[in-house]
């Protein structure tokens, strides 16, 4: 048996996904092979519908494949129910999308601090304010978002997906609703935290010389693998 410690943090072997239209099944998915170590940062590059955040979503357990495995830190997800996946995820697997996705009735200090106090996480108030001063907003965690520009928005969301020091961390596009300046602050404080925490990470992007930056890229082409090569990072 494997041991969940040891175990890959995300294994796909021949996953598909195939989903209704109005014209009939679409293949979004088709076999797709994928690992991602302990640590590892793994971007995802390709062009737009060629399934890179449908991967995201099979592979963090929010939609089901239609064939194939996916091993969740060892865990095949088949045989869990939703909320079976949801308490595999808890702690250990965080997400960080394009448009933010922050409560807009909560401070940016309860944001970062809901997911730990959902998990029952003790000084998650004291930890929330520790991890946006770690993204440089200590003076912002009593604004709402509709107060901070989208840069801060999204180190909002950067510090409440790692404020529980996750072992593994999906970023979908994570610069692609930022300037370049601001997309430059975040991708060097994602990049500087996830090594911070020994996350490994699997990052969407369109952005090459972001994608430079992970260890590996896979590249994407009609649902399928295209290629998949170290980078120069």
């Amino acid at each position: 048996m494997t041991d969940p410690a040891a175990a890959a943090p995300l294994v796909l072997q021949n996953v598909s996904l195939t989903l209704p239209s109005a014209a009939g099944p679409v293949e979004i998915l088709r076999g797709l092979d994928v690992t991602v170590g302990h640590g590892e940062r793994v971007a995802l590059v390709g062009p737009s519908g060629c399934g890179k955040s449908s991967l995201i979503a099979v592979a963090a357990g929010l939609e089901q494949p239609t064939g194939g495995r996916v091993l969740l830190f060892g865990q095949d997800l088949a045989g869990l129910d939703e909320d079976g996946r949801a308490r595999l995820r808890r702690g250990r697997v965080s997400l960080v999308f394009q448009s933010f996705h922050l409560l807009p009735n909560m401070t940016a200090a309860e944001n970062v601090a809901a997911p730990l106090e959902i998990a029952r996480v003790a000084g998650a108030t004291e930890t929330a304010r520790a991890w946006l001063d770690r993204v440089g907003l200590s003076a912002r965690g009593s604004h709402y978002p509709h107060q901070l520009s989208g840069g801060e928005q999204q180190r909002v969301a950067l510090a409440r997906a790692l404020a529980s020091r996750p072992a593994l961390l999906f970023a979908d596009e994570p610069t692609g609703n930022l300037d370049a300046a601001n997309a430059a602050k975040v991708a060097d404080m994602m990049f500087e935290l996830v090594a911070e925490t020994g996350a490994a990470l699997v990052l969407v992007t369109h952005d090459e010389s972001l994608a430079a930056r992970a260890d590996r890229a896979v590249r994407m082409r009609d649902g399928k693998v295209a290629l998949e090569s170290l980078t120069a990072a």
